[in-house]
């Protein structure tokens, strides 16, 4: 029964060779082909050496050389998992072969220093990120807009400038924002107002960390204060939870709720996140879905889409408080396009219902820049 397993295992990890195959690549001397292909191997044509070792062991699957052949040019592409397993399915029924057991052992030698190879590599980059400066105090900049034509054209522009800097607890930063309103319904008028905001990236512990922000207008447009709070918790093998809460006082008090569930897999970053829109007619959710591909410790692209009756983005303009309902789709990208500046760029599409079966099409765009001024 053992053997029979060890057969079936190498016949599975060599490939089955159709009778089309076979008819064109008949072995009639097994020895003849074995030392055809090791000299194949030898001279660095593993490819086509590892081709027709599988047909050697699939016509002669007792033949224990050729199975130790086809393990060792296995090996010698860094394909150890399948050299290994014919190796320990020939060693089952044959346990005595000193070949296979110093193919074997090779083969494990191979498989520890290439592990220390990929150790050293990987704490040498971790060293060079961490030997990277980092932005310590920087100036910002930016530009917003979001506009809609329905039920009247509305045009509204942000500018914001502001500084930032890295504190031993974490990230913080002050901004001043000047929105600008264009209305046509049919009269034209527009207005500007100020808006200052505070935000900080606070570090807890190695598990925790939250999100504060505070923001005053004394403006119409603006909301008059604004606060958002959010704490993340660290979970094992990359994922992370986060909760939180923000508020918005226009003519009235508005509360959101939401909670995240997000997932770092190797280059990428994955987030669901549900909102929770407390009304007076009672709480409407909406679920957006984020993926993110990094392509070093800056710079991503990211999409995001969505659907709900709460928004995901703050409502930094009053009339936002329409939207009822919407589709969205977001696309952003962070660059590094110097030493010291970094930009940011970003698109997005909604698809939102504003009246009771009245749908509109939303349009939003942005860039940011943020140039360090002291690195540490």
């Amino acid at each position: 029964m053992q053997k029979f397993i060890g057969i079936c295992l190498i016949l599975f990890l060599t490939g089955f060779i159709s009778p089309l195959q076979l008819t064109g690549q008949v072995v009639n001397d097994p020895e003849s082909e074995y030392s055809r292909i090791r000299n194949m191997a030898f001279s660095g044509k593993l490819t086509e050496a590892e081709t027709a070792a599988k047909i050697l062991v699939d016509s002669f699957p007792s033949y224990g050389d050729a199975q130790i052949l086809l393990a060792r040019i296995y090996a010698w592409q860094n394909k150890f998992q399948p050299a290994i397993i014919i190796l320990d399915s020939l060693l089952i029924h044959e346990p005595g072969n000193s070949d296979a057991i110093e193919a074997r052992n090779d083969i494990s030698r191979w498989i520890v220093a290439e592990n220390i190879a990929l150790e050293k590599k990987r704490k040498s980059e971790n060293q060079l990120l961490q030997d990277k400066k980092q932005v310590s105090t920087d100036i910002r900049t930016g530009y917003s807009f979001d506009s809609f034509t329905k039920p009247y054209n509305r045009f509204w522009q942000v500018f914001k400038a502001g500084a930032g800097h890295q504190f031993k607890w974490g990230p913080a930063s002050a901004d001043l924002n000047i929105g600008n309103i264009k209305i046509e319904d049919p009269l034209t008028r527009s207005a500007t107002e100020l808006q200052i905001e505070l935000e900080a990236y606070p570090h807890l512990t190695k598990k925790n960390y939250a999100y504060f922000d505070y923001a005053y207008s004394p403006g119409s447009y603006f909301p008059k204060h604004h606060a958002a709070a959010e704490l993340w918790q660290v979970l094992p093998a990359g994922w992370v939870l986060s909760a939180g809460l923000n508020y918005y006082y226009f003519d009235r008090n508005i509360f959101i709720a939401l909670a995240s569930v997000e997932k770092y897999i190797g280059k990428y970053w994955l987030s669901a996140k549900t909102f929770v829109y407390f009304k007076d007619v009672g709480p409407t959710t909406s679920l957006y879905v984020n993926a993110r591909r990094y392509f070093n410790t800056t710079d991503f692209i990211q999409v995001t889409v969505g659907t709900g009756t709460a928004p995901d983005e703050p409502f930094d303009i009053q009339t936002a408080l329409m939207r009822q309902k919407a589709y969205s789709i977001r696309l952003a990208c962070n660059l590094s396009i110097a030493d010291k500046l970094t930009m940011r760029l970003g698109t997005g599409y909604s698809r939102e219902e504003y009246a009771e079966s009245a749908w509109r099409n939303r349009f939003e765009g942005g860039i940011s820049l943020v140039y360090a001024l002291k690195l540490k």
